[in-house]
């Protein structure tokens, strides 16, 4: 048997990448420090644990980047969406995922995988030979951060990622809140009603804003400035920028009409969306917080239809690392000072559940070629896969390099026919040459479909 390809990191991108090499043919072990040595946001030892939300956000394939990327990804083979979508939750538009089945599910497949191996132990240093994977997210232990560190020769950046609360379901005042989702969103009553709405008047939210801005925070340590990735602000960092940024961000009351007092209009929203099949439990949407708990209690109590809400957990923050990609990879995801070395998911400076999978697919697929003796090229930049792996890799500004979710503006611009386009038609001109290069792409590698 081939010698192993070994994957540090158990999260999306090292379970992606482990059941990618094992689709090959090729043996895979995993490297996990969980559940031995834990994390600030892990609660569990389980693969691919879902710390933040449990959303995966939109699935429209034909129109939004991320529902291509999940398109792409499901088209070639990919475990973490085959699992997300056996355990999904109804919500509106969106991929919702019944978060603690869905690690389940990827532990069992992964361990059941006779070509798969699971060793729980912490790597504290990059390796001298043989061929890697390190997906270790951006909760990477101290001790590799620091052999990164002396590899690389410059300090790892970091950004500061915040958890929202959840709130068990039967805490919540019905009377006042309502079931539905943005615009009615949705092909079922389930999925029109996946949302959980409590409304605000102006006094009431501005009354709130003045709580946020004065309650306690969870300070940084001494060295540590703040510096956040701006899909994930948090609730209170929004409020500092404008008393209305909260209106018009996670807050906002456009598409929904209050059950209770439809001839009402709610001056600003907030929505909470179901967290598990069940229906017990809540994730307030758009709420990460670094507020410290007993703040957080006391504040969002202040919310209409939480004035006795119970919380699962409270939100929290804590210290991402990623990569300077573009400086330190090449096109094949390895780091140029040490090839045999591959890094994928969020360390590799994407963000999200979805980009930190699909690089994870992409770095398993490029070591398996590899190791076959037939490398791969990589998928061409108009597919939504590609144009992450681009903008790690040299098509981001290196001296302004952020965490970045997979938007049509990494693309190739789609070139206009028969005059200007409207914006949702060129959206689907994107995902439309996006779908015919992948499909072209994956039809190159016979030999690495899927099993």
């Amino acid at each position: 048997m081939s010698e192993p390809i070994h994957i540090v990191g158990g999260g999306m991108a090292g379970a992606e990448a482990a059941w990618q090499i094992a689709s090959a043919g090729l043996p895979a072990v995993i490297h996990e420090m969980r559940p031995k040595v834990g994390t600030f946001a892990h609660r569990t030892g389980k693969l691919a644990e879902m710390v933040c939300s449990n959303s995966f956000r939109s699935d429209d394939d034909e129109r939004n980047a991320v529902g291509l990327l999940h398109w792409e990804m499901r088209a070639a083979g990919g475990l973490i969406m085959a699992m997300a979508d056996a355990h999904a939750l109804p919500a509106g538009g969106a991929l919702a995922v019944d978060r603690e089945p869905f690690s389940e599910a990827v532990t069992a497949r992964i361990r059941a995988h006779p070509l798969i191996t699971v060793v729980e132990e912490e790597v504290t240093r990059l390796p001298d030979s043989g061929r890697w994977i390190f997906a270790t997210g951006p909760l990477t232990s101290p001790a590799l951060a620091e052999a990164l560190r002396r590899e690389t020769g410059a300090e790892a950046l970091a950004f500061f990622d915040a958890i929202a609360p959840i709130v068990h379901a039967d805490s919540i005042d019905m009377s006042v809140a309502w079931r539905q989702s943005r615009y009615d969103k949705g092909e079922t009553e389930a999925e029109r009603t996946a949302y959980i709405n409590c409304p605000m008047t102006k006094a009431q939210y501005e009354a709130f804003v003045d709580a946020l801005l004065a309650a306690e925070k969870t300070p940084f340590r001494e060295g540590e400035t703040a510096g956040y990735f701006e899909g994930c602000l948090p609730i209170e960092v929004m409020a500092e920028r404008g008393r209305e940024t909260l209106r018009h961000g996670p807050m906002k009351p456009v598409g929904l009409t209050n059950a209770h007092r439809p001839w009402e209009k709610p001056h600003a929203v907030v929505q909470l969306r179901r967290d598990n099949a069940l229906g017990t439990l809540y994730n307030m949407v758009g709420f990460q917080t670094k507020m410290k708990h007993g703040a957080q209690v006391s504040v969002f109590r202040m919310i209409p239809g939480l004035e006795n809400a119970r919380f699962a957990r409270l939100g929290g923050i804590h210290r991402n690392t990623f990569l300077n990609a573009p400086t330190l990879l090449d096109g094949q995801m390895r780091l140029k000072s040490r090839p045999w070395i591959r890094f994928a998911g969020q360390v590799t400076g994407v963000e999200g559940y979805v980009e930190s999978a699909a690089m994870g697919l992409l770095a398993g697929r490029l070591a398996a070629a590899e190791a076959l003796g037939r490398p791969l090229a990589p998928p061409p930049p108009e597919t939504a896969t590609g144009a992450l792996l681009n903008h790690i890799t040299g098509g981001a500004d290196a001296r302004t390099f952020q965490p970045m979710n997979v938007n049509f503006g990494l693309f190739p611009p789609v070139e206009a026919r028969g005059g200007r386009r409207g914006r949702k038609d060129r959206y689907l001109a994107y995902t439309d040459r996006a779908k015919a290069a992948f499909r072209a792409w994956l039809a190159e590698q016979p030999a690495l479909a899927a099993a």
